[in-house]
């Protein structure tokens, strides 16, 4: 069938799908797919699962996760205390040197949240960060975290840090928008799971960052609460989706935050804002109570000043929840700072030689940031090894047209009774699932087991791979960001995490990213802590 033929009859579905689901569209709508490329996506999508053929079972099938690697049980040797410093300059301080002073009785946590407040208050209105500040509450909080460490019950080191979430996470009592009109009307009364775990551990909540609307963009554009600039420069974007959480952690706003990853989003802007951002295992972390964009593909996690605070945050987070069948029995996390600075003597480390198509993997003040990082891993004792990963450039449109099916039979009902709530971007980009043939997804899903095992066979050669976190910097505010080198990572499910290494000629941050087998965060933070010691951020001034 010519590619004319193939235009039309992706057409003539969509319109025949959208008028079978009861989806209210107009040809204004069509247009506005054709013209942001979410019609050629469809049709790229159904190519690739067309001509792709195999006999693999659909990957939903697949058991890859069951078993627990045991690297991350490896006995630690004695770990080195955190670097002091003194009440007074905690402010830009990480939560493992706040942590220390929170159980010494030396500094309070309602001083530390009242700072925070104040930060917001200074830096929020230019950054747009948050979408919803809870001063009262989390002031309340602080108190009892106060109280309760004075008593001698201190619950650890979360215990009275003052944190944000992102607002796709359900928190009883207070509105939940996941960046849309659509959900603008809903108070949850209950806490989804991460909310009920970091409260569990102490930590003050803040309030609710900014994101693009449903999460689903990389980059911080928002057609009704607008896009959250970038803190090193506010011409730039910070990033998406998970936008607000990179802004507010990057400037102190918050010691750390949570976000969500369903192709980069919090890969993407940590390492545009400059800071540690973790994409734990897939069924690694309870995603319970949060807005769904993709069932397969979604991930939680934690945003942090350092490697060390983003274990700390997994600890608290990890673990199984009946309530989320994604999750895992037995996968807890230990943070075991001890394990974090066991060193990478004798680590192979796969260097990807390109973009899986021949191409550079990035600009040159990219590719120079990121070898500079991967020497910082070879001075410590690691090798380095070029790798190729055969079809990892078909691993971003499979990925997209999953998450395109996925988010539009979750917002379906919405699609349909609640048209306006949507901005154009997000609902013509859910619009254009219709346009897939229904036995597409089931291709897809069994070409996505293959790839797996072609991912597998490249990591049998090394124990974590590399790569740039983004081929270039921030774009300019409110663009979109590329999810090459972060969405295959969603696809497999496997943990990722970037790490700050330099800066654009801009002076805009730039992050290496490193990836791992599933359930071997340890192993991955180890590399990533080493990075962030010897690698050239630690000569950056990290407060924009």
């Amino acid at each position: 069938m010519s590619e004319a033929r193939d235009h039309g009859a992706i057409l003539q579905r969509l319109r025949a799908n959208l008028q079978a689901a009861g989806i209210p569209h107009t040809e204004a709508d069509i247009e506005g797919m054709e013209e942001s490329g979410f019609i050629a996506s469809v049709l790229e999508f159904e190519r690739l699962a067309a001509t792709s053929a195999t006999d693999e079972p659909p990957d939903y099938l697949a058991a890859w996760a069951n078993s627990v690697a045991s690297l991350d049980d490896a006995t630690p040797p004695a770990s080195p205390a955190p670097p002091e410093s003194s009440p007074a300059d905690l402010h830009h301080a990480s939560i493992t040197q706040v942590a220390s002073h929170l159980r010494a009785g030396e500094v309070s946590p309602v001083e530390l949240t009242r700072q925070c407040l104040e930060r917001i208050g200074e830096r929020d209105t230019e950054l747009n960060a948050f979408q919803l500040v809870l001063a009262d509450g989390a002031l309340d909080a602080a108190r009892e975290a106060e109280r309760e460490i004075h008593e001698g019950r201190y619950r650890g080191p979360l215990h009275g840090v003052p944190v944000a979430i992102k607002d796709l996470l359900a928190m009883a009592g207070t509105p939940t928008t996941a960046g849309s009109r659509v959900y603008g009307d809903w108070v949850p009364d209950y806490d989804a799971a991460a909310v009920e775990r970091l409260k569990a551990a102490g930590a003050v909540i803040l309030g609710k960052t900014r994101l693009s609307e449903l999460a689903y963009s990389p980059g911080s554009n928002n057609a009704h609460y607008g896009p959250t600039r970038n803190p090193w420069n506010p011409d730039y974007d910070a990033g998406g989706s998970s936008s607000g959480s990179g802004a507010a952690v990057a400037t102190g706003m918050a010691y750390a935050a949570l976000g969500s990853d369903t192709g980069g989003s919090i890969r993407i802007p940590s390492a545009l804002c400059g800071i540690v951002g973790l994409k734990p295992t897939y069924g690694r972390v309870s995603l319970h109570g949060v807005v769904s964009l993709s069932w397969s593909l979604d991930h939680l996690g934690p945003m942090t000043r350092t490697v060390g605070d983003a274990a700390l945050l997994l600890e608290a987070l990890a673990g199984h929840d009946p309530r989320d069948p994604r999750t895992r029995p037995g996968t807890g996390y230990d943070a075991g700072l001890a394990r974090l600075d066991a060193g990478v003597q004798g680590l192979l480390v796969g260097v990807l030689r390109d973009d899986g198509a021949g191409r550079e993997l990035g600009r040159l003040e990219v590719l120079t940031a990121w070898r500079k990082g991967l020497a910082a891993l070879e001075g410590a004792g690691a090798r380095l090894v070029e790798v190729e990963m055969p079809r990892i450039e078909d691993m971003v449109p499979l990925l997209g047209g999953i998450l395109r099916i996925e988010a539009a039979a979750y917002h379906e009902t919405r699609l349909r009774e609640r048209p306006g709530g949507f901005g154009p971007f997000p609902r013509q980009r859910l619009l254009a699932a219709y346009a897939h043939d229904p036995a597409t997804f089931v291709r897809a899903e069994s070409l996505r087991a293959a790839l797996r095992r072609t991912a597998e066979a490249a990591l049998e050669q090394v124990d974590i791979l590399s790569t740039p976190t983004l081929p270039r910097g921030a774009q300019p505010l409110g663009v979109p960001s590329t999810t090459r080198y972060t969405a295959p990572f969603n696809l497999l499910g496997w943990p990722a995490v970037t790490v700050p290494v330099g800066l654009t000629s801009e002076r805009l941050p730039l992050g290496l990213q490193l990836i791992s087998r599933p359930w071997t965060e340890s192993l991955l933070l180890r590399a990533a802590r080493v990075v962030e010691a010897e690698g050239p951020w630690s000569t950056v001034t990290r407060t924009p």
